[in-house]
């Protein structure tokens, strides 16, 4: 067996203009990890696990 078990992937090459802009927070104005063309509400990471934690507990 010459090749190796646990190959890992390449990384994917970044295009020159650079990654998309992110969306801001709807309610903290904070970067999320969503590009600026997703529609709706985007939550940055920290919003968007509180607000999990809220509607987890109202029921």
């Amino acid at each position: 067996m010459d090749e190796p078990y646990c190959e890992t992937p390449a990384p994917a090459p970044v295009a020159a203009s650079g990654p998309p802009p992110f969306a801001e927070c709807v309610l903290c104005r904070k970067p999320t990890q969503y590009p600026e063309s997703v529609k709706g509400v985007t939550l940055c990471p920290v919003c968007e696990w509180q607000e999990a934690q809220r509607t987890s507990c109202s029921g």
